[in-house]
């Protein structure tokens, strides 16, 4: 008996241990490691010379309007001669669907194919998001790996079937301006079948593939399998929420505009990096680098030859991601149909419990309690999560990112005291025996996939690891000491399914949504109670996650001060008004440092209105009187003033005085019936939700900006022009020190900047 009860204790340990790995092994399987490849063949695609073009295309700010703009499009376009593919450029402005104008320069290159079917077109954009942003990872991780994939590819010598158009679009970061320019004006677009865009979100992790169509994904999903990428990273419902939230990329261009099919390929970790000084080559995770390239090579020798004229469908495949078997796809079909099966499977083993006197009444409302107390005390504990970090840590508020330098830490932080929580819980209660403990959980999923079935479709794959529980309560009430590997095996679909989901939702979203990766953390917890249950150390365990809880809390602790290496971000603005004669110092930072505190200081205060509209609704925190300097405003001319039966219509040419990089325009509360920017016409879908923004101008060359405003004849209108120039730290009229090591300028707001703001009435 003793030597018996040894082994079960080692394979319960082994088993233990094997779960752990395989968690692990959920994180590590999804992406291929980088190895230096500089002399790989020519034919090949290499991560090193990739590389290469990373850095080149990093050097500075490229933003567009910025001097380095000019620079990296000269790089692209000498990258693609010499290929000996013969480049154009399209230029033109556009608004976009968000009134941002710009002059957008894209790239074109085209491989001609031997049949004269739909094209295959590849896509990434080279501007950097204004004004710090290297753009090593957004887009230059993109441009780059389409380079080197076309390069390897022409080194074949095949001729593929189908036409290759390479896009490197313009203004993307502006409201995807290159690719509104190119599927509404341009000839090439109309030859497109399929798009493969290559973007980024952060500057490391797994390559999330995202399907952009108008339809059903079936034939999508049927063809990228056939192309069998060797990591593909994919599931329906994260493609489900990117359409639920604000992040569409160039190809959203492509499939509303122009019912175009594609694929996105972007990555989000380390998204503290995203549009700041940060997104550096040194910063690009090697391991990424080369996931993008591995996605790209098989789809391009795939979809090159394939029949791209044939990719819409009506129906819609669940799919998702697993280690060996790559890609798993099912026809929405069978929804219902396994979700009935997993019903129908529940009662009859409810009943076989029953029979047995495994199940009774008074164990099973037991089980309901810990269930109840986890996810209702892990949930709390996630949701205050980034309130807490920030009172304990004012200054991580600037980080709009809303993800912190230490934000992994903080995972682990929470995820080891929910596992603690849920450890400890279920220990007091194992009383009431594992199989009275599973009914719970498992009526808890079953409401859950019954619900994605019903509202959230693309998550309906949340029932396979149902079905690894179902089998593994099946074992509990037909064994007594049911085997400790089988139940870790049963639960493998539940850890390499949801653990990356645990990590994901609070890089990608911030961690604000901590209380996802708490809550899924128990959710999965109660998916593997069947082999849990059956450990004598629960309680020992919970006391460990509770010792990594500390561990880890201390180590966040020290990892959270801002250095050379973890910079903290910083903004700085002088703002004339020439109505008022005053000018102003102005920051959105909460938590000042040393080097915009000598200008705010002790006199600093509260704005008593908001100036301009930044990303993330983030509002100005602090100004203070400022000196007045000698800026020059911007000439505005008045071209036409007339009246045109019940509309007034006026026209304005604005022209810089300074060099400047962006010029806001706002209105007061009037209905305007029509609105052109440099010839270009604002959707009346946006006139009627603007609210008093009318439109931004992201200045190239220091180009004037026209306008035509046409409104009811009896109406007043007010303008104002805000016109902002990123030259603060080296203007002549200032002496703006350095912005120290430990400090890099905040992203998704003006900074750096010297706005001047000017006022107009047509009574």
């Amino acid at each position: 008996m003793q030597q018996h009860y040894q082994a079960m204790k080692f394979s319960r340990t082994l088993a233990l241990l094997l779960l752990f790995l395989a968690a692990y092994w959920s994180f590590h399987s999804l992406m291929p490691n980088y190895n230096p490849d500089a002399d790989s063949a020519p034919n090949s695609f290499s991560n090193d010379r990739a590389l290469s073009h990373v850095k080149s295309l990093s050097i500075e700010p490229h933003a567009v309007g910025f001097p380095g703009h000019a620079r990296t499009r000269a790089y692209i376009i000498s990258e693609l001669n010499k290929m000996g593919l013969e480049t154009t450029i399209q230029e033109g402005y556009t608004a976009g669907d968000w009134a941002n104008l710009s002059k957008a320069t894209n790239i074109l290159a085209r491989i001609k194919g031997s049949g004269n079917g739909k094209a295959l077109l590849l896509l990434s954009h080279y501007d950097s998001s204004p004004h710090s942003s290297l753009g090593a990872s957004d887009a230059g991780s993109g441009v780059a790996t389409i380079l080197e994939g076309i390069r390897a590819f022409l080194a074949e010598g095949n001729t593929p079937k189908n036409d290759i158009i390479i896009l490197i679009s313009d203004a993307e970061e502006l409201g995807l301006n290159g690719a509104d320019l190119f599927v509404n004006k341009h000839p090439w677009a109309k030859d497109v079948g399929l798009v493969l865009n290559f973007e980024a979100r952060g500057s490391g992790g797994p390559s999330y593939m995202l399907i952009e169509t108008n339809r059903g994904n079936s034939t999508l999903i049927k063809e990228f399998t056939k192309a069998n990428p060797q990591y593909p990273v994919a599931n329906s419902l994260v493609y489900s929420i990117y359409k639920m939230l604000p992040n569409d990329t160039d190809l959203t261009v492509f499939r509303e505009d122009g019912d175009i099919e594609g694929f996105n390929f972007a990555f989000i970790d380390d998204h503290f990096d995203y549009h700041t000084a940060l997104d550096r080559a040194d910063r690009l995770d090697r391991n990424t680098l080369a996931h993008q390239g591995s996605y790209l090579m098989p789809l391009l020798h795939y979809f090159s030859n394939a029949d791209l004229g044939n990719l819409k469908s009506l129906d819609d495949k669940v799919y998702f991601n697993l280690p060996f078997f790559k890609f798993v796809s099912y026809p929405f079909e069978w929804i219902w149909p396994m979700f009935v099966l997993a019903v129908v499977a529940f009662v009859v083993l409810l009943v076989l419990g029953f029979k047995k006197k495994k199940l009774n009444i008074g164990g099973i409302l037991k089980g309901f309690l810990p269930l109840l107390i986890t996810l209702a005390v892990n949930g709390v504990v996630g949701y205050f999560c980034w309130s807490v970090i920030t009172w304990w840590y004012p200054g991580f508020k600037d980080m709009l990112h809303g993800f912190t330098y230490n934000g992994y830490t903080y995972i682990l932080v929470y995820v080891a005291l929910s596992l603690a929580i849920c450890f400890y819980t279920y220990h007091k209660f194992r009383k009431a025996g594992t199989p009275n403990l599973l009914v719970a959980p498992l009526i808890l999923w079953l409401i859950v996939c019954g619900l994605v079935a019903a509202y959230l479709q693309g998550a309906s794959f949340f029932i396979v690891p149902l079905f690894g529980m179902l089998a593994a309560f099946m074992m509990t009430l037909n064994q007594e000491e049911p085997s400790p590997f089988l139940l870790v095996f049963l639960a493998l679909p539940a850890v390499i399914i949801y653990a990356p989901f645990i990590k994901m939702f609070p890089v990608g979203l911030g961690l604000k949504m901590m209380v996802a990766s708490t809550v899924l953390t128990t959710l999965l917890f109660v998916l593997i109670l069947p082999f849990f249950g059956q450990l004598k150390s629960m309680g020992r365990l919970a006391y460990l996650f509770l010792f990594l809880f500390f561990a880890f809390g201390v180590t966040s602790h020290i990892q959270s001060d801002f250095n050379d290496k973890r910079p903290k971000p910083s903004s700085l603005l002088y703002v004339y008004n020439a109505e008022k004669d005053s000018a102003i110092w102005a920051t959105y930072d909460q938590k000042l440092i040393g080097w915009n505190s000598q200008f705010l200081g002790d006199t600093k205060r509260k704005p008593e209105s908001e100036t301009l509209f930044s990303k993330y609704r983030t509002k100005l925190s602090y100004i203070a009187d400022a000196p007045r300097k000698d800026i020059a405003l911007p000439y505005i001319e008045t071209i036409r003033d007339t009246i045109i039966g019940e509309d007034r219509l006026v026209e304005l040419c604005v022209t810089p005085k300074r060099n400047v990089n962006r010029l806001d325009i706002y209105t007061n509360p009037i209905q305007l019936k029509s609105a052109k920017a440099n010839q270009i016409s604002l959707s009346s879908h946006f006139l009627e939700n603007r609210g008093n923004r009318l439109i931004t101008h992201y200045v190239s060359n220091n180009d004037f900006t026209e306008l035509e405003l046409s409104f009811p004849k009896d109406s007043i209108l007010e303008l104002t022009f805000y016109e902002a120039s990123n030259d603060l730290l080296n203007h002549g009229e200032f002496s703006i020190p350095k912005r120290p090591s430990n400090s890099i300028p905040m992203p998704f707001v003006l900074n750096d900047a010297i706005l001047t703001i000017k006022t107009l009435r047509f009574e």
